[in-house]
């Protein structure tokens, strides 16, 4: 979709603070951040949300960077959180799949941000 800001992001036409970059995953660091570490980690391929018919093994690609991602914010080893709003009720606001990864601090018990 060439008016989704994430896939935007994932061209290189909005300037981002990235993270990790392979040829199929971005992951960059969320604008309004929820805790010390929030991380977004997106499919480079536009999809809707998690729901939106995704191959497995793009969704494998995804979760993969999650531990990578961990690694690099320095959160591996002290926990943290991933979360995929995915639709209206769940307050996805961008609708391209993503997943939050939050850490930093002792998280909430509550289930984390809205998108």
């Amino acid at each position: 979709m060439s008016d989704c800001i994430f896939c935007r992001i994932a061209r290189g036409e909005i300037p981002t603070t990235v993270v990790y970059e392979d040829d199929d995953v971005i992951a960059f660091e969320d604008v309004n951040p929820q805790m010390p570490v929030h991380t977004l980690i997106i499919p480079k391929q536009h999809y809707a949300h998690i729901g939106d018919d995704v191959p497995s093994e793009v969704l494998g690609k995804v979760f993969s960077a999650v531990k990578t991602v961990a690694a690099l914010k320095g959160v591996e080893q002290t926990g943290y959180r991933i979360i995929a709003n995915t639709g209206k009720d769940a307050c996805q606001t961008v609708h391209h799949l993503h997943v939050h990864l939050l850490g930093g601090a002792r998280l909430p018990l509550g289930m984390g941000p809205a998108d």
